[in-house]
């Protein structure tokens, strides 16, 4: 327990923590309020507070620092000498705070004025063009610069400070980064309309689709993780790609039937560029996540960007 002087309830000079020893900001600038009005009453109207809880403040202004600082009288309210005193060195502690606060917001500005964005190439493709849109209506004067590839170069974009914010497909959040799921995705094998799997009656089984050369998306992407997963590893590339449009493409041609994301194919699905093949026995669900060096929570355009894809 700390010591108290002679006035049994202020904290001898030295002792305890500098915040419990120096009256805070709010009370600094009631007394400077106060000095330059000559009025309690006035001073508590400026700053917006009532009269009675500027009194209470004043009072506990003086209890802390052990002296009277206001004489207050029906004519109005006057420093004492103790109280004119502290309030020069009020003024420049609130001075100081006023260059904080702008060099802080400098700072906040400085972070506001761009966004790096790291996405595997389903999600930069597909989803992410629309909530860009919807951020620029919000942050109309934020730089947003986005990065594609897959989710093995999005966690190390974001573990070496190159993005502030990324987005992933995988099984499993890489190492080193939090996470929160923002949408939820499905694989489906797909074919042109001439192979012969556009014809099947019965679904694929998982031996079947292992056995068969497909066009994959490189290792390392989120998309041939969720498929190698699903058949413990035993898919065989006919092409390896590194983008969702080029596999589509080579499908599309009929080099071979592959495996997409449900959202990369709608628009070939309906105009039937691509038939999807039904599949047993298989687990292609998977989570779409929003990711972030651990310990480190968005902040500014990143946060608002994030709320975007969960809203």
């Amino acid at each position: 327990m700390s010591r108290t002087d002679d006035q049994g309830d202020v904290p001898t000079a030295g002792t305890g923590s500098l915040a419990h020893r120096v009256p805070d900001l709010g009370a600094l600038e009631l007394l400077l309020a106060v000095a330059r009005l000559g009025s309690l009453g006035g001073a508590a109207r400026e700053l917006g507070i009532t009269q009675p809880a500027a009194s209470s403040r004043i009072r506990s202004m003086e209890r802390q620092l052990g002296v009277a600082l206001v004489d207050r009288s029906p004519r109005g309210s006057r420093l004492t000498d103790a109280g004119a005193l502290v309030t020069d060195w009020a003024r420049r502690i609130v001075e100081a705070a006023e260059a904080f606060d702008v060099g802080a917001q400098a700072l906040r500005d400085r972070r506001d004025s761009r966004l790096r964005v790291a996405a595997s190439m389903t999600i930069a493709e597909y989803l992410l063009p629309g909530w860009l849109l919807a951020l620029r209506a919000q942050r109309p004067d934020t730089a947003v610069s986005l990065h594609a590839g897959n989710s093995t170069v999005v966690a190390e974009r974001l573990l070496s400070d190159e993005a502030d914010l990324g987005f992933v497909e995988g099984l499993s959040v890489p190492t080193g980064l939090d996470s929160v799921v923002i949408a939820h995705d499905r694989l489906i094998v797909v074919t042109a309309p001439g192979h012969p799997w556009a014809r099947r009656r019965r679904p694929l089984a998982a031996g079947e689709l292992a056995s068969t050369p497909l066009i994959l998306r490189e290792k390392g992407s989120g998309t041939r993780q969720v498929l190698d997963a699903a058949l413990g590893g035993l898919a065989r590339p006919l092409i390896e790609l590194s983008s969702t449009t080029a596999v589509k493409a080579a499908a599309v041609s009929g080099a071979g039937p592959s495996v997409l994301s449900e959202l990369a194919v709608g628009e070939e699905l309906a105009m039937r560029r691509l038939v999807s093949v039904p599949v047993e026995g298989v687990a292609l669900a998977r989570d779409l996540r929003a990711v972030w060096p651990t310990g480190h929570r968005p902040t500014g355009p990143a946060r608002d960007l994030l709320s975007l894809t969960r809203g």
